[in-house]
């Protein structure tokens, strides 16, 4: 048995090792820049690189990497060793300050938006010295922002780190109204649950949609999919056990804190919980989990899938947010306590939340956007397009009573009461949990469900910290000037709570009554990426996110043209892709088949002796079925050939919504339903049932 503890952390540049290598002078230093977010000194990187160099190469590394996140939605990096040449032809190792501290790297290949020319290429990388550097594959990594040569940023982490800036100046500013000074950051936390599926190498390979897309873009029901629900939590196979067994240990290497593994709701889906952490870290370490999620699958021979739908009919793949904000002296800002009816701190950094989701709806919606996510929001297996807030009945009922003037009565937690009087009695929660919510408060975080698996938690975490700190910007700004602080902040905690509590929603987020409501409130509804990600570049978002400097004008328009081309080239890419397979294989697959079926009624006619009324029926419904998939074809052919991008990236994201993807559920329609009549011999894919079980 391993041990943990000594394993967890080995092969990371942590806090522990920089005590131990580095002179104390140096630490003290580093630690304070850390802290405090001041500028590191060269002399100071030199002897850190030094000592970073020393520790990676006696753990194995030849090699360091500037590993960053562009806007690629996957991880970047590049390669380069310590060697230098010294005298008869021989190396040294070393590694500068200077190379710890800054990167190069050709800017104009990464999606800019717009940003960068192609002839403007040069491009930076400089370390996040708040997260650990760590050691994978014989390579130091050390992750770094990403930004051009004029200083825009081209990646996920900068504006990661500036809204978790804006957040920690305004919540600071709050908590200074209570008498708190001794806080000297407030951090925002995310633990991060992976959902994905694993499905055997083999049957991957012969399917080339979920090769080219990441997800089936054909394919018949299988007999049974999910409706017993006998997968969700069950015993786990041997084969996954190996494979989780393995991540979690290479995850604990490298200090990512990897606690819960379960079997999901569809065959062959499975989930991995991490313990929150500081935000920007618990990004990196979500990255690096999707990415040795794959890399570990193909070792074990299956292929790990995080399309948000891979398999029409069962459930997709999310990823829940659970976000919080804590002190750097341990109190989290959303903890209610055992009377959050008397926590006046607690409620009105809770009624922040409320009219910050009320108030940006659509930035909620938007930073989960993708045409993969598209499939799964609002499928009975994820929340709907629709944002709303559950909150629970004991924290609504507390606001409501402070609305009216009513004192509030806490109530006393009774005892579960099972029935049987061996099992163990515990204290009831005051209030269930509610799983279709999109943003619903778990105790003492918020948990944001409507994230697709394949996402960059970075993306949604960038808009919550700044959302949360416009309104704590707002109250700090009125309660500044108070002069009877209780009397001023009980109304502003009344004031927000009553314009903006249309937002909260305790019930079923799947029923068509809710859908009804929402409307009734005025709650905005998304259905689309298509919708959302425009609102990006309106007055309202350009406003917020400029005055807290977390992106600029232009940054904020290229971010829309990256997202709405991607969008776009997800779907062209799935359309060629349906069009190649059904021409060059289910066509040909059906023919032969119709062939077979001819022949065989020939002979039977010749003979007349046999009934041929299967031969004719079936003959009858895949020739009738072949006519219609080549109209489908033909359609969805046409349809791909046509679109120009002249009248504007949103014209052109419109058609693919509303003429591509139609004709393509329309192909779809018609093959499934001419997989269900083919012989499985001449089938050329892997049905869904060979996919989902192909796991054993």
């Amino acid at each position: 048995m391993k041990d943990i503890p000594k394993l967890f952390g080995s092969m990371v540049f942590n806090d522990v090792v920089m005590r131990e290598r580095l002179p104390e002078d140096i630490y003290k230093t580093l630690k304070k820049t850390i802290l405090q977010g001041k500028h590191l000194e060269l002399d100071v990187a030199n002897v850190v690189a030094n000592a970073m160099k020393d520790w990676a190469v006696e753990k194995g590394a030849t090699h360091y990497t500037h590993w960053f996140q562009p806007m690629t939605g996957i991880t970047a990096e590049k390669h380069d060793s310590f060697i230098s040449p010294s005298e008869e032809g021989k190396v040294i190792m070393e590694f500068s300050g200077k190379e710890l501290v800054r990167g190069e790297s050709d800017a104009s290949s990464f999606p800019s938006g717009g940003l960068r020319a192609t002839f403007e290429a040069r491009g930076y990388t400089i370390w996040d010295i708040t997260s650990y550097a760590f050691i994978k594959e014989n390579s130091l990594y050390i992750p770094t922002a990403f930004c051009s040569y004029s200083g825009e940023a081209l990646d996920k982490k900068t504006p990661l780190l500036k809204s978790m800036e804006t957040i920690d100046r305004q919540a600071k500013r709050i908590l200074k109204l209570f008498g708190n000074t001794s806080v000297g950051r407030v951090i925002p936390t995310v633990g991060p649950e992976q959902e994905y599926f694993l499905i055997d190498k083999d049957v991957y390979f012969k399917r080339p949609d979920l090769v080219f897309t990441g997800r089936t873009l054909f394919g018949a029901k299988p007999p049974k999919g999910q409706e017993l629900d006998d997968h969700y939590y069950g015993s786990i196979k041997a084969r996954v056990a190996a494979f989780m067994r393995e991540l979690e240990e290479e995850l604990w290497k490298l200090g990512v804190y990897a606690k819960t593994k379960h079997n999901e709701v569809a065959p062959g889906q499975h989930e991995l919980a991490l313990i929150y952490t500081t935000t920007n870290i618990a990004s990196d370490h979500n990255q690096l989990t999707m990415d040795l999620m794959k890399g570990i699958a193909t070792r074990h021979d299956m292929v790990c899938l995080l399309h948000e739908k891979p398999f029409d009919g069962v459930s997709g793949s999310g990823k829940h947010n659970n976000w919080s904000l804590t002190t750097d002296t341990g109190l989290n800002l959303l903890e209610p306590g055992d009377t959050p009816y008397q926590n006046a701190q607690f409620l009105l950094f809770l009624v922040a939340v409320i009219k910050a989701v009320d108030e940006y709806q659509d930035l909620i919606r938007l930073s989960v956007a993708s045409a993969g996510n598209d499939h799964r929001l609002g499928a009975n297996e994820a929340p709907p397009a629709i944002i709303s807030m559950f909150l629970g009945e004991e924290l609504t009922e507390i606001f409501e009573t402070l609305e009216v003037g009513k004192a509030y009565h806490n109530k006393e937690k009774h005892q579960m009461e099972i029935g049987v009087a061996v099992l163990p009695h515990f204290p009831k929660d005051t209030t269930d949990r509610n799983r279709t919510s999109p943003f619903a408060f778990t105790g003492n975080k918020f948990e944001f469900r409507m994230m697709g698996s394949a996402f960059s938690i970075a993306g949604p975490n960038i808009v919550l910290n700044t959302i949360l700190a416009e309104e704590l910007c707002q109250f700090a700004d009125r309660l500044e000037k108070s002069k009877d602080f209780k009397t001023d902040l009980a109304q502003v905690i009344k004031e927000a709570y009553s314009a903006h509590k249309r937002i909260i929603f305790n019930g079923n987020n799947y029923s068509a009554e809710w859908s009804l409501e929402a409307k009734r409130r005025g709650l905005s509804h998304l259905k689309t990426s298509v919708d959302a990600l425009p609102l990006f570049v309106s007055k309202k978002s350009i406003a917020l996110f400029t005055k807290h400097h977390v992106f600029d004008e232009s940054e904020l328009h290229s971010r829309y043209e990256i997202l709405m081309e991607a969008y776009c080239k997800a779907v062209h890419i799935e359309a060629l892709t349906m069009i190649e397979m059904t021409k060059v294989s289910i066509i040909p697959a059906s023919i032969s088949y119709q062939n077979e079926l001819s022949e065989l009624l020939k002979h039977k006619s010749a003979d007349g002796k046999f009934d041929t009324t299967l031969e004719e029926y079936l003959l009858g419904q895949l020739s009738r079925l072949s006519s219609t998939m080549l109209a489908k074809l033909r359609n969805l052919d046409e349809l791909v050939a046509k679109p120009e991008n002249n009248d504007g990236i949103l014209a052109y994201a419109k058609y693919y919504r509303d003429k591509i993807l139609p004709a393509m559920n329309e192909l779809r329609e018609v093959v499934d339903e001419i997989e269900t009549l083919t012989a499985k011999k001449y089938w050329p894919f892997p049905s869904y049932a060979d996919l989902l079980y192909s796991v054993a």
